[in-house]
């Protein structure tokens, strides 16, 4: 890559310029600075003097907070811009925005509609408005504080950022391939596309200036969402074959002590900051203390089952056929953070049982030289990381039996975990930086570093590791205190304030609610605990509540929201895959299949209407409940059979688009329609041969499948690869 001499941080002021030939972005603030031009209709990107392009008659003008970044769907490209965004909080003197409002432009006015861009950019547009995407202009969101502190701070921000948590950075793509091998008329590297680079993170970022006994600081709870195997809660479990792991978020719990300005206030800022004083109140130096945690889905095969059944059918495939890519997940975990203990908080009884087992094989086969124990019945169990010098060496199995210690509402014994784990906890530390304020790139001076980390998961790595990853931080939070001096060490600030211990605790509440609406669309289960400390009646009907919404948020709305991530994030592509083979968004299950809900309801409805309307004085009763008993048949035939054949009716239906790509399956899942999963493509395959075998609509089934022995063969050819 070519030397760096652009803007470090990207501007904090873009106009934009609409014209029938181009998208035109420059900054008032920087004159001098080239114009980005994004062609019209062919998304070209381009680096002009601002003066050429003002001399153009514009459409429109207007100022933006950022692009976004550039997408290719079926037929057309789109530029993504902020339009709207709010202010949440400084960290170290610098803004932290979250987008509250974005906007999609496309490259070429359409005047014919094609349904299917029609709805990838409503997928597109409905993501937008529920993500929770925050971005700074001067601060890199997406890394911790002790990476901060090792970074070259004479990179652009978006070469700084991580990788992971870089969320937008497939839309970025286009301007990131500019900036470093140029176009055909701009050859080379381009850095003067540095400043137009936003990254932003898609998580949560929550900043509460406040007191403890009397001294002011600031609790801050970062959540970064990786932008690999993102999506939802069933659609997206365990491992990928990079090593990707389902649901993995890393949170950074930050303390910062005399710092000059937390507040709100316009990009000036105060005036410490404008006199070159960013370092903290009067003589005091300002510090960072900060401590980081991980979540991510056990790194395993598996995935849970939609079928319409409250509890889908889990399924675990051999450790075996994991090991690789467990072993990549662990090789990049240990890198960044050093050790890795692995809570695990599945049940050790039940259906969970499965998943307990597949992690612990897993953890005995990358520490197989060391004594690993079996796969346990115990309630505690630390398992030694082995004792020779491997890459494996580093990891901790900790098992924690949650559900069973905390039975009968006994949230207090989960603490157990954090009493054992104290030693490790008093390892690992925390990062403490200091400000160095005579240093032209405000770069902490680094006096502690963090040397491991908690990496918590349960089934879902949300409600029960949202409890303990509270304990953790808590804990942690409790050292720092008393090492600043600020209570008696042994003492917790639980008992030593209690209006910052009701802050801490609705902090970490919150932050259960937004890593689990992103991935199960509700709020987290167990808040009652985080918020209060104890569980109460109230929680568990509340806990009981968000159970039945996410079962019908899971089985019947959550297709669009995993197809939504799958687009952004670069997991399918829509200008690569295949145009012009048919459309995409289609239900082409038989309409026999497809009516069959609708005859529940016309039933149902009849039902009630023959009970509840009045009938005349002389009216014979038993025609009437002839009647009633008939239609209550049809409705609990049709019950019977949408029960029966749950995989049909999560919207599954076969997909000639599907056929005709060489990577995809050849039954395409309605939800998600854009990435269809394998259990999907068998499942649907075993409830559609049930279908046919149904001594009622079978012979019907069967004869509308006639004439695809093609699409059959296909079928059979891509499941025999599969197999192989």
């Amino acid at each position: 890559m070519a030397s760096i001499t652009g803007p470090l941080f990207p501007y904090r002021d873009i106009n934009l310029r609409v014209s029938n030939d181009a998208y035109t972005f420059t900054s008032p603030s920087s004159p001098n600075a080239p114009a980005l031009v994004l062609d019209r209709p062919t998304g070209d990107v381009s680096l002009t003097e601002p003066s050429l392009q003002s001399t153009k008659r514009a459409t429109r003008v207007s100022s933006i907070a950022g692009i976004l970044g550039v997408i290719q769907l079926k037929l057309d490209k789109y530029v993504i811009i902020i339009n709207k965004t709010k202010a949440v909080g400084r960290l170290k003197g610098q803004m932290a925005y979250k987008v509250l409002a974005a906007e999609i432009l496309p490259m070429r006015e359409r005047q014919i509609h094609d349904p299917d861009e029609d709805t990838f950019v409503r997928l597109l547009d409905t993501f937008l408005k529920k993500a929770p995407l925050y971005f700074s202009y001067s601060l890199d969101l997406t890394n911790s504080f002790q990476r901060q502190s090792q970074a070259d701070a004479t990179k652009p921000l978006w070469m700084r950022a991580d990788d992971r948590f870089f969320y937008n950075k497939f839309l970025q793509s286009d301007l990131i391939d500019f900036r470093n091998i140029g176009s055909r008329s701009q050859p080379g590297s381009q850095p003067g596309i540095d400043p137009f680079i936003l990254p932003c993170m898609f998580g949560m970022f929550e900043m509460k200036p406040t007191k403890f006994k009397g001294t002011p600081l600031s609790l801050t709870l970062i959540s970064r969402r990786s932008r690999y195997r993102g999506g939802t809660r069933f659609f997206t479990r365990g491992v990928d074959e990079e090593g990707h792991v389902a649901n993995y978020n890393e949170t950074e719990q930050v303390v910062i002590l005399n710092e000059a300005s937390t507040g709100l206030g316009g990009f000036a800022g105060s005036t410490d900051m404008q006199s070159g004083k960013l370092g903290g109140t009067e003589g005091k130096e300002m510090q960072v203390m900060s401590y980081v945690q991980t979540r991510g889905s056990v790194p395993t095969y598996w995935s849970e089952i939609n079928s319409l059944k409250y509890t889908p059918k889990l399924q675990v495939r051999g450790t075996e056929a994991a090991i690789a890519p467990a072993a990549r997940h662990f090789d990049e975990q240990i890198r960044i953070y050093g050790d890795n203990y692995l809570i695990n908080l599945v049940n050790s009884k039940g259906r969970e049982r499965s998943v307990k087992d597949s992690y612990e094989k897993m953890c005995d086969a990358l520490s197989r030289a060391g004594s690993v124990a079996d796969a346990t019945n115990e309630k505690f169990t630390i398992t030694p990381s082995s004792s020779s010098r491997n890459q494996f060496d580093k990891i901790h199995y900790v098992y924690f039996d949650f559900h069973t210690e905390t039975k009968g509402m006994r949230m207090d014994k989960a603490y157990n975990l954090v009493t054992r784990m104290h030693q490790e906890l008093e390892t690992q530390s925390y990062f403490r930086g200091v400000n160095m304020p005579a240093g032209l790139d405000d770069k902490l001076e680094a006096r502690s570093l963090q040397t491991s980390v908690m990496r918590t998961n349960c089934m879902d790595c949300l409600d029960r590791t949202n409890v303990v990853q509270s304990m953790f931080a808590r804990a942690v939070l409790d050292r720092i205190f008393s090492e600043l001096g600020l209570m008696p060490r042994g003492a917790s600030f639980r008992d030593q304030d209690p209006d910052f211990e009701f802050l801490f605790r609705n902090l970490w509440a919150d932050n259960a609610d937004t890593v689990s609406g992103s991935y199960s669309g509700t709020g987290a289960m167990k808040t009652d605990v985080t918020r209060t400390g104890t569980r109460t009646k109230l929680g568990a009907l509340q806990d009981g509540r968000i159970g039945v919404t996410r079962y019908f948020l899971n089985n019947f709305l959550d297709g669009p929201r995993q197809d939504s991530f799958d687009l952004f994030l670069g997991a399918y592509q829509p200008g690569k895959s295949g145009i012009g083979l048919g459309r995409i968004f289609v239900d082409r299950r038989p309409i026999l299949i497809q009516s069959i809900p609708y005859l529940l309801a016309f039933s149902a409805f009849i039902v009630l209407i023959g009970i509840f309307t009045k009938r005349e004085p002389d009216a014979k009763v038993l025609p009437m409940r002839l009647f009633i008993l008939f239609w209550t048949a049809v409705a609990a035939w049709c019950l019977h059979f949408i029960l029966g054949h749950g995989m049909l009716y999560v919207r599954f239906f076969p997909n000639p688009h599907a056929l005709l790509c060489t990577n995809s399956h050849p039954l395409q899942v309605n939800w998600p329609t854009l990435n269809p999963r394998p259990f999907a493509t068998d499942g649907y395959n075993e409830h559609f041969s049930k279908a046919r075998k149904d001594a009622l609509l079978g012979s019907f089934v069967a004869r509308h499948e006639r004439g695809l022995s093609t699409a059959r063969f296909l079928s059979a050819e891509e499941g025999k690869k599969r197999i192989e």
